[in-house]
C-alpha cells in the first residue's frame, strides 16, 4: 500500500494517525518519570534529574524518531508493518539460507506472540495511570479506580466493530487537545526554570550513567517506558501509510512530550514532594478533575493504538499460516489495512481485566510492561539487520552500523528490565509463551496436513489424462478450484 493515498487527504491520515498511532506513546507522561523515582532507589537529587530527563530525551530522540520513524518505516511489506511484515521481508531475503531463515522464523514470531502481551499490558496500565489522577484530587477516592478502569475499558472494546477510521475520526481532535494541554503543562513550569532544558545536551546523560551506573541501571527500567507505543507505531503502518505517521510525529507528538516531561522536571526541581504524580500535580487544583476525564481519552486512545496494531498483526500471521483462519471485518472501503478481528477483539479484553484486577495499579503494572516492550525492540532491530544487508543489498559493515547501534540501546534496555521479571514482568512472557506455542502448533499441523495430502494427490497431467480417456458427467457453468501448490490436482476436485 503506498503511502500516496489518493482516496485520503494527508490532513485526515495525519489527524487520524495522531487519534490511533500516538495514543499509547502520548500517555507515558502520565506514569513514565513518576516510576523513575517511585521506589527511592534513584534519589531525587538535582543532577538526577538533569540526567534522567537528558536520557528520556535522547530515547525518544534515538529509539522513536530515528529508529522507527526514519529507519524502520521504510521497511514495509506491501504497506503493511509490524514484526511479522519485517518477518516477512527478513525471510525472503535470506531465503537461500535455509537454515538462517528457519531461526529468523522462530525469533520473529516469538517476537509477535509477546507483542500480544504488550497488547494486553498497555490498556491495562494506561488507563489506571489516568485514573489514578483521583487519588491526587480526592484520596478518598482510591477504592473507585479499578471499578471506573474497568467501565472505560469495556465500553473501548464495544466499540471496535465500527472500525478505525470511525475511531480515528473520534480520536484525533481529542488527542490534538491532549498533546497540547502536555505542551502547555510542561511550558507553565519550564518558564519557572528554564535552565532545565540544559538536559537537552547530551553529556547530562552520559554523566548520569557513568557517574552513578548502578542508579543508572536502575533508572533505565523505568525510563523505556517512554518509548512504549513505538512497536504500535510501526504495526499500525497498514492503516495511516509512512508520511502521515512521520509528519505527526514530528509537527505534534514529540515535540508535546519533551515539553511536559521537562516540564516534570523543572517541578521536581522546586518541589520534590511532588513526586508521587508529578504529572497531575503540575496541574492547578481547578483543572485536576478536567485533566483526569482529557487523559483518561487519552489513556482509551493508548490502548486504541495497541489494539489496532494486534488485528494488523493477527491478519498477517493468518496470511502466513501461522494462526487459523478467524473471522476478519473489513471496516473500510477505502484503506485495505483498517480491519476488524471480533476473537482477538475480545480474547484481548479477557486478559486485559485479568491484568487489571491482578495487579491493581500503574506502579505494579510498570515493571510488566518494560520486559515486553524491550524484547520486542530487540527482535525488530535484529530483524531490521537482515532486511538491510540481505534485501535492500547494503554492504555489510553499513548494515552493522545502521542497527549495531540501535541494538546496543535496545539490549540495554532489555537487561535494565530483566532483573523485574518476578515483580510481573512474568506476566505478559506467559501470554506470549502461550501465543508463541499456539503459532508454532498451528504452523506445524498445517506443514503435517500438507504432507498427508501431498502423498494422497494426484499430479495435474495424470489427472488430465483420466478425464479424457473417461469424460465425468458435465453440468452447466463454470467452476473454479483452487489449489496451494502448482501441478498437483485440487483435492475438492477429486471428490466431485
Amino acid at each position: 500500500m503506498n503511502q500516496h493515498r489518493p482516496s485520503s487527504s494527508l490532513a485526515a491520515l495525519t489527524l487520524g494517525a495522531i487519534g490511533v498511532v500516538y495514543g499509547d506513546i502520548g500517555t507515558s507522561p502520565l506514569y513514565a518519570l513518576k516510576e523513575v523515582f517511585a521506589h527511592g532507589h534513584v534519589p531525587l537529587t538535582p543532577q538526577n534529574i538533569y540526567g534522567v530527563l537528558s536520557l528520556v530525551f535522547w530515547t525518544l530522540t534515538v529509539v522513536v524518531s530515528i529508529k522507527y520513524v526514519v529507519l524502520i518505516l521504510r521497511a514495509d511489506n506491501n504497506g503493511e508493518g509490524g514484526l511479522i511484515a519485517m518477518l516477512a521481508l527478513a525471510s525472503q531475503a535470506v531465503k537461500d539460507r535455509p537454515v538462517l531463515r528457519k531461526r529468523l522464523l522462530m525469533v520473529g514470531i516469538f517476537g509477535t506472540a509477546i507483542f500480544f502481551g504488550d497488547g494486553v499490558i498497555t490498556p491495562a496500565i494506561t488507563v489506571l495511570g489516568a485514573m489514578e489522577g483521583l487519588e491526587v484530587a480526592a484520596p478518598g477516592l482510591h477504592h473507585y479506580i479499578v471499578p471506573l478502569s474497568l467501565v472505560v475499558l469495556t465500553l473501548l472494546f464495544l466499540v471496535q466493530r465500527h472500525g478505525t477510521t470511525t475511531v480515528g475520526k473520534l480520536f484525533g481532535p481529542v488527542m490534538v487537545l491532549w498533546f497540547a494541554v502536555l505542551a502547555v503543562l510542561g511550558l507553565s513550569q519550564i518558564a519557572s526554570n528554564p535552565a532545565v532544558l540544559a538536559a537537552l545536551s547530551p553529556t547530562y546523560a552520559l554523566s548520569f550513567l557513568l557517574g552513578h551506573p548502578a542508579i543508572a541501571f536502575i533508572a533505565l527500567g523505568s525510563i523505556v517506558l517512554c518509548v512504549t507505543g513505538a512497536e504500535a507505531l510501526y504495526a499500525d503502518m497498514g492503516h495511516f501509510g509512512k508520511r502521515p505517521i512521520r509528519v505527526a510525529w514530528f509537527s505534534l507528538a514529540m515535540p508535546a512530550l519533551v515539553l511536559n516531561y521537562f516540564g516534570q522536571g523543572a517541578m521536581l526541581l522546586a518541589h520534590p514532594e511532588n513526586v508521587r504524580n508529578p504529572f497531575y500535580e503540575m496541574a492547578p487544583q481547578w483543572a485536576v478533575y478536567p485533566l483526569i476525564g482529557l487523559a483518561t481519552a487519552a489513556a482509551v486512545i493508548a490502548s486504541q493504538a495497541l489494539i489496532t496494531a494486534a488485528f494488523s498483526v493477527t491478519k498477517q500471521a493468518m496470511q502466513l499460516g501461522y494462526l487459523p483462519r478467524l473471522r476478519i471485518l473489513h471496516t473500510s472501503v477505502r484503506e485495505t489495512g483498517q480491519v476488524y478481528v471480533p476473537f482477538v477483539n475480545w480474547g484481548l479484553y479477557a486478559c486485559i481485566v485479568l491484568a487489571v484486577v491482578t495487579f491493581g495499579s500503574s506502579s505494579k503494572l510498570a515493571a510488566a510492561y518494560g520486559i515486553a516492550v524491550t524484547i520486542d525492540m530487540l527482535i525488530t532491530t535484529t530483524m531490521t539487520f537482515f532486511v538491510i544487508r540481505y534485501g535492500w543489498r547494503y554492504p555489510w559493515s553499513l548494515s552493522v552500523a545502521a542497527t549495531g547501534f540501535f541494538f546496543l540501546v535496545d539490549f540495554t534496555y532489555f537487561s535494565a528490565n530483566v532483573i523485574k521479571v518476578f515483580d510481573g514482568g512474568w506476566f505478559p512472557v506467559v501470554i506470549g509463551g502461550v501465543m508463541f506455542m499456539i503459532m508454532m502448533t498451528w504452523k506445524q499441523g498445517r506443514r503435517l496436513m500438507a504432507e498427508r495430502l501431498r502423498e494422497d494427490a494426484i499430479d495435474l497431467k495424470s489427472f488430465l489424462d483420466a478425464v479424457f480417456v473417461s469424460p465425468p458427467t458435465r453440468v452447466a457453468g463454470t467452476a473454479v478450484f483452487l489449489v496451494s501448490e502448482q501441478g498437483l490436482t485440487p483435492n475438492a476436485l477429486l471428490q466431485t
